[in-house]
C-alpha cells in the first residue's frame, strides 16, 4: 500500500484544502503516515503571506528531502503559485503545483514515476474564474469543520501578496455549499466554519446571490445545523443585509473576527484599505445594538511604512474605544513584490516591537474586560480537547459560542457535543467553569 505525508504551512484555507488533498490519496489506496516517518510521497502545502514564510516552506522541503531522498517531494500552495521556479530549483524536488488543479497531483505522480523528469504543473492563476470544488467530508478535528465557500481576492492592499498566490475572487457555488454543509453534519460536526481567502466577499461575483443570502439559507435549509462561524468579514461586507441575517439567526454566533489592520484613515490609505475609520465605527455600532454581547476579534499591523507615534495612538485610542474583545498583533514585515515593501519610511525594528507590547497588553486588558461581563453566566460550550496545560486533571477546554475559551470536568464523551457550562472565574486567555448540563439530549420540541 503506498504512503503519503503532509505538511501544512500556513492559514486555516490550507488546513482545509490539505485535507481535500488527502482524500483524494485516500480514494487512489493511500494510508497516512506523520510527516516524520517515511512515506512514498510527500506533499508540502505552502504559505508565502511573508518572506518568512518562503523560508520555513523552503526548510520543510528540505526535510522532507532527507527523509527519504527516494520519495516523491510534491510542493502546492502559495509559496509554489508565486515561486515555482524557485521551488523547482530545489534539489529533489519533484512536482510543483500552485493553487489550482490539485486534482491533477496524482496523476503527476504516475507521470514522474514513469518519466523521472520534475514537474512544472503551475498555471496562470490570473486565468481562474471558477472556484475549484474539493471534497472534505470529514476533518482530524472532531468538534469543528472548515467549509470553504469562495477563493481569491480582489483588493490588492499595498503589504498583501495573496491576490498574485489566490487570484481573483471565485464564490462556490451556493448549493455545493449547503449539501457540503449537510454532510459535515451528518457526519457529526455541530459547528462549522465558513472560510475562504476573503471570506465575507462571496457573491460578489454572482449576479443575483451574495453572502447575507448564502448565510440564510445555511441557517435554513441545512438539518441539525447547531453553529455557524464566519472565520473573517471586512467592514465593508457586513452590509445591513448581513447584519438583519445575524439579528435573526440563532446559529450565527455572537462572534465576528473583522480585520481593522489600522485605526488611522492616513494609514488605510497607505495601505489601500477600502474604509474609513468613521465608516469602520459606525459598522461596530450597529452590530452591537443587533447583537448585544457580541466579541469582536481584529488583525492590527502595527509600524506600517511611515507610521507615526501620532498614527499609532490613533489605531490605538481606536481598539480601546471600540472594546475588541481580542487582537492578532503583527509587525509589519516585507513582503518582496509588494508596493509596500518598497515605500520609504520603514520604521524601525525597535519602534515596532515596542508598539507591537503596548498593544498586546491593550488587547490582552480588553480580553479579561470581555470575558468578565460573562462571570456567573451560563454558555453553551463544545469541549474541544483535554485541558492542555494539566491534561491529568479531568477538565477539557473548548470554545463558547462568543469564543471564550473555558477549561471545566468534563468527559471524553462530551467531546464535540455542546454543553451548558457556567463561568465560575473569568480570566484570559482561559475561563473557568462548572459543567451544568449536555444540551444534546433534550428531546427536539417539535417532537412535544
Amino acid at each position: 500500500m503506498p504512503s503519503v505525508a503532509f505538511h501544512t504551512l500556513g492559514c486555516k484555507v490550507n488546513h482545509y484544502e490539505t485535507e481535500a488533498i488527502w482524500q483524494l490519496f485516500k480514494e487512489a489506496g493511500y494510508e497516512r503516515k506523520d510527516f516524520d516517518q517515511m512515506a512514498d510521497v510527500y506533499v508540502i502545502n505552502t504559505c508565502t503571506v511573508t518572506n518568512t514564510g518562503d523560508k520555513k516552506s523552503r526548510q520543510v522541503i528540505r526535510r522532507a528531502i532527507r527523509k527519504n531522498p527516494d520519495g516523491v517531494i510534491c510542493v502546492t500552495g502559495c509559496y509554489a503559485q508565486t515561486s515555482p521556479a524557485e521551488i523547482m530549483a530545489i534539489p529533489g524536488v519533484d512536482i510543483v503545483i500552485g493553487t489550482q488543479d490539485r486534482h491533477k497531483m496524482l496523476d503527476y505522480i504516475e507521470q514522474y514515476k514513469q518519466e523521472r523528469q520534475p514537474i512544472n504543473g503551475v498555471s496562470n492563476i490570473m486565468k481562474a474564474r471558477v472556484f475549484e470544488e474539493l471534497d472534505v467530508p470529514t476533518f482530524t478535528d472532531r468538534t469543528r469543520a472548515s467549509l470553504k465557500i469562495q477563493e481569491g481576492c480582489n483588493n490588492f492592499c499595498t503589504f498583501c501578496i495573496i491576490p498574485w498566490a489566490r487570484g481573483l475572487m471565485r464564490s462556490r457555488d451556493p448549493k455545493e455549499v449547503i449539501k457540503q454543509a449537510q454532510s459535515l453534519v451528518d457526519a457529526g460536526y455541530k459547528e462549522i466554519v465558513l472560510t475562504g481567502i476573503h471570506t465575507g466577499g462571496y457573491g460578489e461575483d454572482m449576479k443575483d446571490y451574495n453572502f447575507a443570502m448564502l448565510l440564510s439559507d445555511l441557517d435554513e435549509q441545512v438539518k441539525g445545523l447547531k453553529r455557524i462561524r464566519i472565520s473573517s468579514i471586512e467592514a465593508s461586507q457586513i452590509t445591513d443585509e448581513v447584519i438583519e441575517v445575524l439579528n435573526r439567526s440563532d446559529k450565527i454566533v455572537r462572534h465576528l473576527h473583522i480585520p481593522l489592520q489600522s485605526g488611522s484613515n492616513s494609514v488605510l490609505k497607505r495601505m489601500r484599505r477600502k474604509y474609513t475609520m468613521e465608516f469602520f465605527a459606525e459598522r461596530l455600532n450597529r452590530l452591537r445594538e443587533a447583537l448585544p454581547g457580541l466579541a469582536i476579534t481584529s488583525d492590527v499591523i502595527v509600524g506600517f511604512p511611515g507610521e507615526t507615534e501620532e498614527e499609532f495612538m490613533e489605531t490605538f485610542n481606536f481598539v480601546k474605544e471600540h472594546r475588541f474583545s481580542e487582537l492578532h498583533v503583527f509587525p509589519y514585515s516585507k513582503r518582496t513584490g509588494t508596493p509596500a515593501a518598497r515605500m520609504e519610511n520603514q520604521v524601525d525594528e525597535d519602534v515596532k516591537n515596542e508598539r507591537v507590547h503596548r498593544l498586546i497588553a491593550l488587547s490582552d486588558q480588553l480580553a479579561k474586560e470581555y470575558a468578565s461581563q460573562f462571570e456567573g453566566e451560563v454558555l453553551d460550550v463544545i469541549p474541544e480537547e483535554r485541558y492542555k496545560e494539566n491534561p491529568e486533571s479531568g477538565l477539557y477546554e473548548g470554545y463558547s459560542d462568543n469564543y471564550l475559551k473555558v477549561v471545566f470536568p468534563a468527559t471524553e464523551e462530551m467531546v464535540g457535543k455542546i454543553v451548558k457550562v457556567k463561568i465560575t472565574e473569568a480570566g484570559y486567555p482561559y475561563n473557568e467553569g462548572e459543567f451544568v448540563r449536555v444540551v444534546e439530549d433534550e428531546p427536539f420540541l417539535s417532537a412535544i
